[in-house]
């Protein structure tokens, strides 16, 4: 049975897409099949996908890329979750944590994952992401809610951001990603090598 990780919140701009693909092409890279999930309706990965497709032109392992909708993403994975054709099934979502489609998703999810740097406004954002994923954890006692700090000042210890985030009903990932650029570019072919500690701190608490 695949396992399916969502990265959710309440806005746009916190990370959401950037540490998706990372996750995707690292997981890849480490021999996992893998289907990557947008549900944003311009579908900007699988534009991304092709332009480097066409740079490349050949010899190079990829993984599926497909388009959905936050209203209709849940009932889709059901099937594609029991098919066993992938290991991970990572989910980009685009929409409101109030959505009855996320709701639906957070259902079917192994993991949700809500990215957040330290910025009062996007710990506002976070506080109130995790309330409203949270009860979605007496329906699906399985689902893991995980705080991912990202874009952070690479001098700033774990003790402070666990400070910061301590009152969050949520796993707070023992990792990073910090404000570089490496991080804020991303390719859907090549892996990140950085990356890789949060990867394996996210499978970490799935297994």
């Amino acid at each position: 049975m695949s396992k399916i990780i969502s990265f959710i919140s309440r806005k746009g701009g916190t990370g959401k897409t950037t540490n998706a693909i990372h996750l995707a092409t690292t997981l890849h890279q480490q021999q996992k099949r893998i289907l990557l999930v947008e549900t944003d309706t311009n579908y900007t990965l699988n534009t991304l996908r092709k332009m480097e497709m066409f740079k490349k032109k050949e010899g190079i392992s990829t993984f599926d890329i497909v388009g959905s909708k936050d209203d209709t993403v849940a009932d889709e994975l059901i099937t594609l979750k029991d098919s066993k054709k992938y290991d991970f099934i990572i989910v980009d979502s685009a929409g409101k944590t109030t959505d009855e489609g996320i709701k639906k998703l957070c259902l079917v999810s192994s993991a949700v994952v809500v990215p957040t740097s330290l910025t009062q406004n996007d710990l506002l954002v976070t506080y109130q992401t995790v309330t409203d994923l949270t009860p979605a954890r007496a329906l699906n006692p399985q689902l893991k809610i995980m705080v991912l700090p990202n874009r952070i000042h690479s001098q700033t210890n774990l003790y402070s951001i666990r400070e910061n985030l301590s009152n969050l009903d949520a796993i707070i990932l023992p990792v990073i990603v910090p404000q570089k650029n490496l991080f804020v570019n991303f390719s859907t072919l090549e892996a990140e090598k950085a990356y890789q500690p949060i990867a394996r701190a996210i499978q970490n608490y799935l297994s």
